[in-house]
């Protein structure tokens, strides 16, 4: 009888374990995949596509969600597999799994690599090949362009904004099928809007980037009374270019002058807070200013989808 109470714990003890090494392997991969951005990722396509939908398809909308999921996934398994070196100089990123060691690098490639092709695979099949191909732009430019940029030159953040403005255009092809001045609408709001917000949290972690080489404030000379002029520029050119689905939509406007109004109060509301960091060039007029830009666009992407209600 105790030799059998013996072989029970250990076999319990050995479940044990067995499930801990699951949950932190789970972890590890939600880690790699940074599922918690990946989830704004596909928020902001999410709204993309109630924004161009008339009629609700259930199909192509889960498609758009589990593919983007995939996408945006892979996209941030490849950067930090190209980023591993550099990640163990940083605070913010030396705790993941792979410069820790928890993950490998063909471990974290694999993962990558079945997430991307199935990721693309279901945009491009399940909806339409035009967002599959809009997809395999996004993964392309920010793992093969933007990526290796960042220690080359502060462009490396425009180059990015491309591949970060699809979300809401691939949403809104996804629901319409069709591409033109709508969906580019889109994109060009949220392109303009990541300088600000970007540049934002660059300045937050100036110290952090600068351990890793990275250039991502606009101006090489960093946390100056320029770059914060430039930060606020660029806050001031996102109202007019938020206001574009008022404007410029070929078949009537596809936003009210009541949402474009909310559009507009929120454009000021955000360019105060860069204002404030050009004031103040401290660390937490940044912050204040990088936690508006999160507040920033999900407001004004729902008030885009009320506006053409």
């Amino acid at each position: 009888m105790h030799s059998e109470t013996v072989v029970h714990t250990l076999l319990k003890r050995s479940e044990s374990i067995t499930l801990s090494t699951q949950r932190a392997k789970v972890r590890d991969i939600s880690e790699l995949f940074k599922l918690r951005l990946a989830s704004l990722v596909v928020f902001s396509s999410v709204l993309g596509y109630f924004t161009g939908a008339t009629t609700f398809s259930f199909g192509p909308f889960i498609a758009l969600c589990i593919g983007g999921f995939l996408l945006t996934g892979a996209s941030n398994a490849f950067n930090q597999v190209w980023e591993r070196n550099l990640d163990k100089l940083m605070e913010r990123t030396k705790n993941r799994p792979i410069p820790t060691g928890r993950m490998t690098v063909s471990e974290a490639l694999t993962y990558g690599t079945v997430a991307g092709i199935l990721g693309i695979g279901i945009l491009w099949l399940a909806i339409n090949p035009l967002c599959g191909i809009l997809g395999a732009f996004a993964f392309f430019s920010y793992v093969f362009l933007y990526t290796p940029l960042k220690q080359v030159t502060s462009l490396a953040v425009f180059v990015g904004a491309f591949p970060g403005a699809i979300p809401p255009m691939l949403g809104y092809v996804a629901a319409t099928g069709t591409f033109g001045v709508e969906p580019g609408s889109l994109f060009a709001m949220q392109f303009m809007w990541q300088f600000p917000h970007f540049w934002a949290i660059a300045w937050v972690a100036h110290e952090d980037y600068t351990r890793a080489g990275y250039q991502l404030l606009p101006l090489n000379e960093g946390k100056t009374k320029r770059t914060a002029f430039q930060i606020f520029l660029y806050s001031l050119f996102l109202i007019p270019v938020s206001l574009l689905p008022w404007v410029f939509p070929t078949d009537g406007p596809m936003i009210g002058d009541i949402a474009a109004l909310v559009t507009l109060l929120c454009g000021i509301g955000f360019s105060w807070y860069a204002f404030k960091l050009y004031l103040d060039c401290s660390d937490k007029a940044a912050r204040a200013l990088m936690f508006a830009s999160f507040a920033y666009l999900p407001i004004v992407q729902i008030t885009y989808v009320l506006g053409t209600l």
